[in-house]
């Protein structure tokens, strides 16, 4: 095994350290067990799994090093890698990004600061965006907690119809934070209802098609059903 272990022949100790897996000579053990297509699911030693794994010309590669004893793979290193780089992108990509955006207001918030920034935080949830509003409270103004608190949940109320509330007004140490996230679906809501509209407004013209196939039809009857009459009453003369 020791010829094995020093066969360069397909690079076979191309692993590195900075490898996300474990392979071939990297793999420090003396037993693992191996799954997969091409070989009889079980416990083997390393060696023979690396025998394995060259007389098939792939790699041996550790998927689960947390196992006992560690679960590995024959297979195409440099194709295993590619699709878990992929999966991992795919992933990325459907991971929902969440930006949270801070406002903040103070114990003696006027109106009109309240309505501007309550404006802002409403077009921020119609984007999609998660609002963390609070309360700052600087020196003895601590003593106006309450009135603090009365001014997120006014600021929480004038939200209901873009967000909801995830977590209520909570102290937490000069600041008192809450959480606001959007409601999903409003954008798709808009376009499920622009293609009804839509489908009603195609839908009429069917009927109208019908009505022209079908008259045609009452006409060709009415041609057929005069000769009728008029023969009939050319008998009655000729009686």
């Amino acid at each position: 095994m020791a010829n094995l272990r020093n066969n360069n022949d397909r690079n076979f100790n191309r692993g590195r350290k900075e490898e996300p897996f474990r392979i071939n000579m990297l793999i420090k053990v003396t037993q693992v067990r191996l799954v997969g297509d091409n070989i009889t699911p079980g416990v083997y030693s390393i060696e023979d799994a690396l025998k394995m794994a060259y007389e098939q010309d792939l790699d041996l590669v550790e998927i689960a090093a947390t196992a006992v004893p560690p679960v590995c793979k024959i297979i195409d290193y440099s194709k295993f890698k590619y699709e878990h780089k992929k999966k991992q992108k795919e992933i990325k990509a459907n991971s929902v990004k969440v930006v949270v955006k801070e406002i903040r207001f103070g114990p003696n918030t006027d109106d009109h600061d309240f309505s501007f920034k309550l404006n802002h935080a409403k077009n921020f949830l119609s984007e999609g965006c998660k609002i963390k509003a609070y309360v700052h409270f600087v020196g003895r103004t601590i003593v106006f907690k309450e009135r603090g608190e009365e001014l997120l949940l006014r600021f929480a109320q004038g939200l209901e119809e873009v967000g909801k509330v995830e977590q209520m007004p909570k102290l937490e140490g000069k600041r008192m934070f809450l959480l606001v996230n959007p409601k999903g679906g409003l954008a798709k809501s808009d376009k499920k209802q622009e293609k009804s509209e839509k489908s009603t407004q195609e839908q009429p013209k069917k009927p109208a098609e019908n009505k022209q196939e079908e008259q045609p039809k009452k006409i060709v009857e009415n041609k057929e059903e005069e000769p009728k009459i008029v023969s009939e009453n050319q008998q009655e003369e000729q009686a």
